[in-house]
């Protein structure tokens, strides 16, 4: 049975107490895992935090820490105290982001991201094993590091994310799990093959590896508001986050994700949006009314290897829209 988890929004958040409230609402539903994002605002470490001592059951998941802002050694130590402060219920999703974000928001020069993430995640096992950290690579270079504490009885999952495949390929050989973004459930099918090729040159079963697609979902009573808010979200996605999603997408068979990158590049963002037609929705997304929407996700939820759908928000959806989807679309719905 594929698991639901969801992607809490952090966008516009009033405070602290609201996203809680949102992971609590989750557990209450049936969700099996509250990932949250760090972006910009609040840093995720605190929010996880709290999210951690105010649940009971729900697995509490980062997504993503990246691999530039943290080192690999306090990534470990945070790992290690978020499996303390949950009781063993946190999941520790990594991924290198993208130049826009790394270089421009953080002022470091975004390098081999897939060389960084595999020795990110040896780093980190490293560390969470409690032994001394010995490690020689290209990137990193580290000696005597070592837990003042306790490690966890128990290490929590690394997961990473991932687009292209050679960088899905890497999480089939390294890591504990991958995380999809911006896929048809064709597109899913066709990274699962990545997973599978990397597991075999990593000597590991795939079936090991835990598979999550991130869908964006929004379930309203207005059908035409949901799709306004996803075509509004796959825009500025596509468009404004660098080329990795214009990638995703072309690589999918969609030619027109040039053409909607280029023109929200020009600054003509309202042709860009009205390039997101209706198949892109239909194919990439659960949007319009509640039945509808939970028609769409039951698409991946036939795809063979996925373990988990995780259910994320449109950026410009209001607190009220993104209950109203999470509650439509919650496995105890």
């Amino acid at each position: 049975m594929t698991d639901r988890d969801v992607h809490l929004p952090v966008a516009a958040q009033p405070t602290i107490d609201s996203i809680v409230d949102y992971a609590q609402t989750a557990e209450d539903g049936g969700y099996d895992c509250a990932w949250l994002p760090e972006t910009w605002g609040r840093d995720g470490v605190t929010v996880l935090t709290a999210m951690a001592e105010r649940t009971e059951s729900i697995d509490i998941g980062s997504s993503i820490l990246n691999t530039y802002s943290r080192s690999p050694a306090l990534l470990g130590q945070t790992a290690a105290t978020l499996q303390e402060v949950s009781e063993g219920r946190f999941r520790l999703g990594l991924g290198p982001s993208g130049p826009v974000v790394v270089e421009n928001w953080h002022g470091v020069e975004y390098g081999n991201p897939l060389r960084r993430t595999r020795e990110t995640v040896e780093i980190v096992r490293q560390v969470l094993s409690g032994e001394t950290v010995d490690y020689d690579g290209d990137d990193f270079d580290l000696s005597g590091f070592r837990l003042r504490c306790e490690p966890p009885e128990t290490p929590p999952p690394i997961e990473v994310t991932g687009m292209g495949p050679k960088a899905v390929e890497l999480a089939g050989r390294f890591a504990d799990g991958w995380h999809g973004i911006m896929l048809t459930p064709e597109g899913t099918n066709d990274r699962l093959e990545d997973i599978e090729r990397g597991a075999e040159l990593g000597d590991r079963d795939p079936d090991d590896i835990q598979i999550t697609t991130g869908v964006t979902c929004c379930a309203l009573d207005d059908p035409e508001e949901a799709r306004r808010l996803t075509r509004q979200h796959i825009g500025f996605y596509v468009g404004g986050m660098g080329t990795f999603y214009r990638d995703a997408l072309e690589r999918q068979g969609y030619d027109e994700a040039t053409e909607i990158y280029d023109s929200w590049q020009d600054g003509d963002r309202e042709h860009a949006l009205e390039l997101v037609e209706e198949n892109i929705l239909d194919d990439l997304c659960a949007a319009g009314d509640p039945e509808t929407a939970r028609e769409k996700l039951e698409r991946y939820e036939a795809v063979d290897g996925l373990d988990a759908i995780a259910v994320s928000f449109p950026r410009g959806a209001s607190e009220e829209q993104v209950r109203q989807t999470m509650e439509a679309v919650a496995p105890d719905a």
